[in-house]
């Protein structure tokens, strides 16, 4: 719709935070594409995860706890849902919820009139293996860069026969032209590995993999300026894998990976990428059946928050 768009329907986030159907922060839910600029979707899958799963239940539960959000960012002082017209469309369904690749064809299916319509996607995940059938769609005609918050690169081959799974994403999206390796930070990285594959294709492919003892060097404005110069002034994605969190504030999550981010420090980051040129985002590996309290989903709503303020 454009920068003039009409303002979000706001209407359910000022009725208490525990009434109402709980849709991604209370954004009305919308079938029609051309009445918004920004679509907030669950993608409900974790069938390429190797280790705990549960990623399926992330974005029902992310929904509940992203009723808890408010509409006014503290330190802008900006309403997203003032700036844009947002709205929550729903799940991609899975009719073929056993035949892996089946499943990541047809969330690339459903992103394609999104990519047409011109609508920036904002997707709650579900495992990492998401990412690469959005990218595939949303990278076709040009090639986007990418900022990467997590604990593994996600550039392994493949894993028990399958090329398509949590581990890969990246490196598919890279084989696919969907992003430029070059235009690609990855951040966050650490934990040992059984083999350096993922860290050694990251780096001779192009990408700037900060890992987490240069995190501690740089500090979170060091990270923010390489982020910055590396994807530079073209069109990008954000994705945000939750493990990038220490297990401390993401306990709820598939492959935890001891020694990560503060809320505080990732929320820093994420309003230093304020201005890029998001083509779209994700948020994934929230695992409910894993989650303490609904620490991690909250957790995931607060993220999901800020990067809709980014793209708004």
């Amino acid at each position: 719709m454009g920068p003039d768009a009409m303002k979000t329907d706001q209407s359910q986030m000022k009725r208490p935070r525990y009434m109402g159907i709980p849709t991604f922060m209370r954004a009305p839910f919308v079938e029609d594409l051309s009445s918004i600029d920004i679509a907030l979707i669950g993608v409900p899958f974790d069938g390429g995860v190797t280790n705990r799963p549960g990623a399926r239940h992330g974005p029902r539960e992310v929904r509940n706890q992203s009723s808890l959000m408010r509409s006014i960012h503290p330190e802008t002082r900006r309403n997203p849902f003032d700036r844009r017209c947002i709205g929550d469309i729903g799940d991609v369904d899975f009719p073929m919820v056993f035949d892996l690749e089946a499943s990541i064809d047809k969330i690339h299916e459903f992103y394609l009139p999104i990519v047409e319509a011109g609508v920036i996607p904002l997707t709650i995940g579900g495992d990492h293996a998401i990412s690469y059938p959005i990218l595939k769609a949303l990278g076709a005609s040009q090639p986007l860069g990418l900022v990467h918050i997590d604990s593994h690169t996600d550039t392994w081959d493949s894993f028990a026969g399958s090329k398509v799974m949590h581990g890969a994403p990246f490196r598919r999206a890279v084989e696919a032209g969907a992003i430029d390796p070059r235009r690609t930070i990855q951040i966050g990285i650490r934990g040992a590995q059984n083999a350096t594959e993922g860290w050694d294709y990251s780096r001779e492919h192009g990408m700037r993999v900060v890992f987490m003892d240069e995190v501690e060097g740089l500090g979170i404005d060091g990270v923010i300026s390489e982020a910055r110069r590396v994807v530079d002034d073209a069109p990008a994605y954000l994705s945000f894998d939750i493990d990038a969190l220490d297990p401390v504030y993401a306990p709820g999550t598939g492959t935890p990976e001891a020694g990560g981010f503060t809320m505080r420090e990732v929320i820093r980051l994420l309003r230093g990428l304020s201005g890029l040129k998001l083509s779209g985002g994700d948020l994934v590996e929230v695992s409910p059946p894993f989650d303490v309290g609904g620490l991690t989903a909250l957790h995931g709503a607060t993220l999901l928050y800020e990067m809709l303020c980014l793209m708004a």
